[in-house]
């Protein structure tokens, strides 16, 4: 083995957060977007270093050809995916999945639910194009060697995505303040089985999404109305033991939440709140699929 032309461990690493901030947003996996970076720590591995001369843009390509691999086998499980569909929750973790102040665009920051549920929408292509440009900063010539594409196509890729981007993410910043208060009346009015004061805490046009997977019991479409919610919700609350329960607060893809612990101290579901302009909570995402639920810990 050539030894100088070897890459290090060392040459790999201060890129790792930037590939797996790439890799989660192309796959909303934060279990196959570890795995996408760690196959591109091995090609890099037995690449001729000496002919890199960007190794940030050589692994950008990289991971991006392996997500979009990884992605045709995804969209066929899509297809049968039983029930709504939802990212895999990043819980008090987002500097692990943030690409660093190197990306200064403000979408390069944002793991939301609704930033994550608008890339799932966009084709594999358009999604790679917008994200290596928009929130990665590559140049298009950059994003054309990556895709295959020519630069005009890449062009129209990104700017596809960037319509449906702008027209899907909310654009809200919520005061901390107003993000506990309002997870503070959530969570004390299903503890109380309060509907009405659930029901003051939504946006009328309130949505709830919930995402068994088919492996365990969810709402099957979403939810729309802040009063059908707000029953729903406190209908399943009043199906938990507290003995046998617990709930602790969460960060969850950069939104308040929580995370419900079993007992012996088991995962069983993660909920995240959405918030509005007009300090109301807009959207709940409560995931419950255990195979999404791995790496929350107590």
């Amino acid at each position: 083995m050539n030894t100088a032309n070897a890459p290090q461990a060392d040459d790999f690493e201060p890129h790792r957060r930037h590939l797996r901030a790439l890799a989660y947003r192309m796959l909303g996996s934060r279990t196959e977007a570890d795995d996408a970076v760690q196959d591109a720590w091995l090609r890099w591995h037995a690449a001729d270093r000496a002919s890199v001369q960007n190794p940030r843009a050589f692994l950008s390509r990289t991971v991006t050809r392996l997500c979009l691999d990884r992605i045709k086998s995804a969209q066929a499980q899509r297809e049968v995916y039983v029930g709504s569909w939802l990212p895999e929750p990043v819980v008090d973790d987002e500097a692990q999945f943030q690409p660093g102040p190197e990306a200064a665009h403000e979408l390069a920051s944002d793991l939301s639910f609704a930033f994550m549920l608008t890339l799932e929408r966009l084709s594999p292509l358009e999604r790679a194009a917008f994200l290596l440009h928009d929130v990665f900063d590559m140049d298009f010539g950059e994003v054309a060697a990556a895709l295959g594409r020519s630069e005009s196509a890449c062009r129209q890729l990104a700017s596809r995505a960037r319509t449906n981007v702008r027209a899907n993410r909310p654009a809200v910043k919520v005061a901390p303040e107003v993000e506990q208060r309002l997870a503070s009346v959530f969570v004390r009015a299903l503890f109380e089985g309060d509907v009405d004061a659930l029901a003051q805490a939504l946006a009328e046009d309130a949505r709830l999404v919930s995402d068994g997977g088919g492996r365990v019991t969810a709402v099957p479409k979403p939810l729309h109305g802040r009063d059908r919610i707000a029953k729903a919700l406190v209908g399943f609350a009043r199906l938990y033991d507290p003995a046998r329960y617990r709930t602790r607060p969460a960060r969850i893809n950069g939104l308040p939440g929580f995370v419900v612990f079993t007992a012996q101290g088991e995962p069983e579901q993660t909920i995240a709140l959405e918030i509005d302009a007009n300090d109301a909570i807009s959207a709940i995402y409560v995931t419950r699929n255990p195979d999404k639920l791995r790496s929350v810990h107590p």
